[in-house]
């Protein structure tokens, strides 16, 4: 009779000791975190939820912002999310209707924030200095695929309006975790510290390619071209799904050949062959850069890393 009370408390325990494992685990499963569209995004993030939650990307490597369908396990992690980042429907539109279904406070647009707006480059803009010149249809019919608005989107490639949006997670996050403000703010305050010295070093890297000409595959690159004061001569096309024309390969070839361009970089997710067969016997060298950072490890120190790597990119190829 003892042993079977001993045995019954035994069963009791271990079904106490399983069902708190199994509260646990669910738990776990239903944690939440910050949910970026894109890597850059969560470079960004990830340093200012260090140590605060945990922070996921949606798009998997390879994938272009520009075109992608959502998959279910893609709307069950966005509908699962603490906080979603995201650029906004000009550049992500695929992404519209699903945050709808989200409460305003867990998703931030930043294309959209007061604090950034102000800093959008026009379409023009980055065109200001290209020497490239394109036949207007084909420029008309790109830009409504690509931008669907005035601005250029490629706003991760900003280190301005980076420190920004780092600000705008920031205080999203307070609103979210108010108990955990002291750790945001320590956060936020090593990253801006890291961004002024990164820059610094940066515009080392970046020294010897300052007046060297180059042709970009993608138009994405204005923002960067912009800050460190670089000196693009034209992109192949402004939306990466679209091939260029033939007129506008023409006058690329041209400068290649006249010597005005020393690289001409590709992009790890669009490796034309018609870069290739463009550049051929100009003499001009052939480099990539990645503006989405694949591969990268998402961490606290992720956003630095991936300047510092996209510059490195611009210089092997500049030198």
């Amino acid at each position: 009779m003892i042993h079977k009370s001993q045995s019954n408390a035994r069963q009791f325990i271990l079904g106490l000791a399983a069902a708190s494992v199994l509260s646990t685990t669910m738990v776990t499963a239903a944690k939440a975190d910050v949910v970026t569209s894109i890597r850059p995004l969560a470079f960004i993030a990830a340093g200012i939820a260090d140590g605060v939650t945990d922070t996921q990307v949606l798009l998997p490597d390879g994938a272009s912002p520009h075109d992608y369908a959502l998959k279910p396990s893609d709307l069950k992690k966005i509908k699962q999310a603490d906080l979603f980042v995201w650029i906004g429907p000009d550049m992500e539109m695929f992404l519209d209707k699903p945050l709808k279904t989200l409460p305003q406070k867990k998703r931030l647009a930043l294309a959209q924030q007061a604090n950034i707006v102000p800093l959008l480059m026009k379409g023009d803009d980055e065109d200001k200095h290209s020497h490239d010149h394109v036949d207007e249809a084909n420029h008309d019919t790109d830009h409504e695929h690509h931008h669907h608005g005035e601005y250029n989107m490629h706003i991760w490639l900003s280190p301005e309006i980076a420190k920004q949006a780092a600000l705008g997670i920031h205080d999203r996050l307070v609103e979210l975790y108010p108990e955990q403000k002291d750790k945001l703010d320590v956060n936020l305050r090593k990253f801006n510290e890291k961004m002024t010295q990164n820059d610094e070093n940066i515009v080392n890297i970046l020294e010897p390619a300052k007046n060297k000409g180059y042709f970009v595959f993608h138009d994405a690159y204005g923002y960067f071209e912009k800050h460190y004061r670089l000196a693009p001569l034209g992109h192949f096309t402004i939306n990466p799904e679209i091939q260029p024309g033939a007129q506008k390969l023409h006058n690329i070839r041209t400068q290649l050949v006249e010597h005005k361009a020393q690289c001409v970089f590709a992009e790890p997710q669009f490796r034309p062959a018609v870069i290739e067969s463009v550049a051929k016997n100009t003499g001009v060298k052939m480099g990539t850069l990645d503006p989405l950072g694949s591969g990268l490890e998402i961490g606290p120190d992720s956003y630095m890393q991936f300047l510092t790597q996209l510059s490195k990119q611009y210089a092997s190829c500049l030198n």
